[in-house]
């Protein structure tokens, strides 16, 4: 009898700090303050087609993910030219992928800058910088409905633009053959297609946007050589013309870089 209130007691104990460890999360939410999207400059003053060449310079860069903690990226400087094809790579917590989420403003730049084509990420408006670049994250993102609208949600782009982007990235075969073609439908986070297929869909969708910075995260990650090769090979021919920065762990995916930047503790210690 004695031992059936103690597991009881302890089952509820631990219940508790879950739940209590979740009004705390909850909490800090509540208190969080909402992202500032307007900028100095207004949409009108962002030249259209921006950033049309793809010069990236980075300068004097620290970055944290709150005014409370230490900055996970220091005095970052780099420079790259348009067209170049970069690699960033380092261990685990070296800051490779909070350079990522700088170029959206997703962090904190307290000190530093960002400047594409002659203008500073943080003088524009939150939309506009992060609807003008592009990005492949480790686990792609598909939303459900039909492949051409997730090829193209903003509804821009023809039919045979959406068929050049899935030829490129080997998906053509796979369309053809479904239900619709173009408007065979994706469940929701495209669970009807491998996570190889999914990347590669993605790699399409950057494609269609035109956009002329890309940036993969950890894009080749979770899938296998095969796909991998693929997406490779993509990006050093239909993106030849882009600025390509490529975030990765492991150093074979970025050999073919015109630029390797070695993060090492928030800095670059080598390049």
């Amino acid at each position: 009898m004695v031992s059936n209130y103690m597991n009881w007691m302890v089952r509820n104990l631990a219940d508790m700090e879950v739940q209590l460890g979740s009004v705390k999360r909850i909490n800090s939410l509540l208190k969080t303050e909402p992202e500032n999207y307007e900028g100095l400059l207004t949409v009108s003053q962002v030249p259209d087609g921006w950033p049309r060449q793809g010069e990236i310079k980075i300068q004097n860069l620290s970055v944290r993910y709150d005014a409370t903690l230490k900055p996970v990226l220091k005095n970052v400087n780099a420079q790259i030219s348009p067209g170049q094809k970069v690699g960033i790579c380092g261990r685990t917590g070296s800051g490779k992928s909070s350079f990522s989420l700088a170029f959206f403003r997703m962090v904190d730049m307290f000190e530093g800058r960002i400047v594409i084509d002659d203008i500073d990420i943080a003088k524009l408006p939150l939309q506009t910088l992060r609807s003008r670049l592009s990005i492949i994250l480790q686990d792609p993102i598909l939303f459900s409905g039909t492949i051409r609208f997730n090829l193209d949600p903003e509804m821009k782009a023809t039919d045979e633009m959406l068929w050049e982007a899935l030829d490129i990235a080997q998906l053509k075969p796979v369309v053809k053959s479904l239900p619709g073609g173009l408007d065979a439908t994706v469940t929701e986070g495209g669970e009807n297609f491998s996570q190889g297929q999914r990347q590669l869909f993605c790699l399409a969708r950057a494609f269609v946007r035109k956009s002329s910075i890309l940036i993969m995260d950890e894009a080749t990650a979770s899938i296998d050589m095969a796909t991998e090769s693929i997406l490779q090979k993509v990006v050093m021919t239909a993106f030849a013309d882009r600025t390509v920065v490529t975030i990765a762990h492991r150093v074979h995916t970025i050999l073919n870089a015109d630029l390797v930047i070695v993060m090492k503790r928030g800095i670059i210690p080598g390049v």
